[in-house]
């Protein structure tokens, strides 16, 4: 089966659990997911804003990610969203679905920026996405704030490793250029579960906002702290672009002038950029879709077609 088999199955196996689901019942199929993980302020919520083209993820000071939230990118003529606890409700405003998931998020955790592990489910249909599924992870923190337990950087790394420790799931490390590559708690996590790299792409972020005279080159052509499926840069929406509503079609068209005329990327522009972190994503995930999942697939299937009858 090729790449294009692997791919359009990821929406039939979403569309088995949610029939397992609806019935009660657990779908265990360990699928393909991207972990996005990084410190707080390194840029993990634009990212993500980015491959959707939409504002739609809280923001805030401190922890705004309170809750796994699983992100499922379906590819369709038409553009809305819907969340597993609101099913049959679309929502075509974004606006709205950054309200629910805040709701969504207090309704569990309390608004005194305490973290949950249970996820919050959401997809968005939209003809400007490739077929992925985004797991947006709490960014490390190293200082309780509020009402948080003393002990809040180590619940907020035990719910990353729940998630970065499968073998199914591929590791976005985000990480700032204006700080040091080497203190990089994503790389750090990610190394310690996967010491190959095998599951592991660097993102670095915020390259418009280093110091006048440097630049991250060689981290980006990965002779620094090398990873095996290297870095890509990224240029995400200053808080001065997101206040002013900047457009993210206008934001990546400026990304892509940033990477051709910046005299130390030029040369990797086509290798950088939020377009080539998506495609290099779909690419990679398909790669670690194991070829058993067809008959996983199919083993789960007649389970479910068993019990419906059954009952």
């Amino acid at each position: 089966m090729g790449n294009r088999g692997m791919e359009d199955l990821i929406p039939l196996v979403n569309r088995l659990q949610d029939a397992f689901s609806s019935i009660g019942q657990a779908c265990n199929l360990d699928l393909p997911q991207i972990a996005v993980v990084g410190g707080q302020s390194a840029g993990k919520s634009s990212v993500l804003e980015n491959f959707v083209g939409r504002d739609f993820l809280p923001r805030g000071s401190g922890i705004v990610t309170r809750r796994p939230l699983v992100l499922q990118l379906i590819s369709a003529n038409a553009e809305w969203a819907e969340f597993l606890h609101c099913k049959g409700k679309k929502f075509t405003e974004f606006d709205e679905v950054r309200q629910e998931i805040e709701a969504e998020t207090d309704r569990v955790t309390g608004a005194n920026k305490g973290i949950s592990p249970v996820p919050i489910n959401l997809r968005v249909y939209s003809p400007h996405v490739l077929n992925l599924t985004l797991i947006d992870l709490p960014g490390i923190t190293k200082v309780p704030v509020g009402d948080q337990p003393a002990d809040i950087e180590q619940q907020i790394r035990e719910m990353i490793m729940q998630f970065i420790t499968r073998e199914s799931c591929l590791i976005l490390a985000v990480t700032p250029a204006n700080t040091d590559l080497a203190n990089s708690d994503a790389l750090k996590l990610a190394k310690d579960v996967d010491p190959q790299g095998l599951r592991t792409i660097g993102v670095i972020t915020k390259l418009d906002l280093m110091d006048e005279g440097t630049d991250a080159r060689d981290v980006l052509e990965n002779k620094l702290l090398p990873l095996r499926r290297g870095y890509i840069g990224v240029v995400n929406r200053s808080q001065k672009d997101i206040d002013g509503k900047k457009d993210i079609k206008a934001a990546l068209e400026g990304e892509r002038k940033f990477f051709l005329s910046h005299p130390a990327y030029r040369h990797m522009a086509e290798k950088m950029g939020t377009p080539r972190l998506q495609k290099v994503l779909n690419q990679v995930i398909l790669d670690l879709f194991p070829r058993s999942m067809l008959f996983m697939l199919l083993f789960f299937l007649f389970d479910f077609i068993f019990f419906f009858f059954l009952f």
